[in-house]
């Protein structure tokens, strides 16, 4: 077998405080946080100078996880408007399931959290909806009806 698992998905910042307050408010735990940086770091990203200050955020269950990074050296690019519609090739989303999307959504709306488009039902089985949070990340919400 070639792939064990999923391990993360990374995403860089610009504010890595309102990034991780966004993140932990929607109810994912912080793993750690600490700064990466040298050989390593360079030959990894294929990047010379790389500091990181990065930041690990997970699930409830542990089985899923966000890594942060904010780029200290070299800085990070910006690619341009961070309201980009859903269907840009190479941005998408992270789906998350939760409880009570509504409640949800009102309690990341304090950090930043604004509604791409509606909550939308999906037949008799979701209530789905797309929220860009800091730096213009989207993530999905996902509230199984029962």
């Amino acid at each position: 077998m070639a792939v064990q698992r999923m391990d993360n998905v990374g995403i860089v910042v610009e504010d890595m405080d309102a990034a991780i307050a966004f993140f932990v408010e929607l109810g994912m735990e912080l793993e750690g946080r600490g700064e990466v940086q040298g050989p390593f770091a360079d030959r990894c990203t294929g990047l010379d100078g790389v500091h990181c200050d990065i930041a690990m955020v997970r699930t409830p269950d542990g089985h899923s996880r966000l890594e942060l990074a904010k780029y200290l050296s070299p800085r990070a690019i910006d690619a341009g408007a961070r309201d980009r519609s859903h269907h840009v090739l190479g941005t998408h989303r992270v789906m998350f399931a939760v409880d009570d999307i509504e409640d949800t959504v009102a309690r990341l709306r304090p950090h930043g959290g604004e509604l791409v488009g509606g909550i939308a039902r999906f037949e008799d089985s979701y209530l789905l909806c797309y929220l860009r949070g800091p730096d213009g990340i989207i993530v999905g919400l996902a509230e199984q009806l029962r």
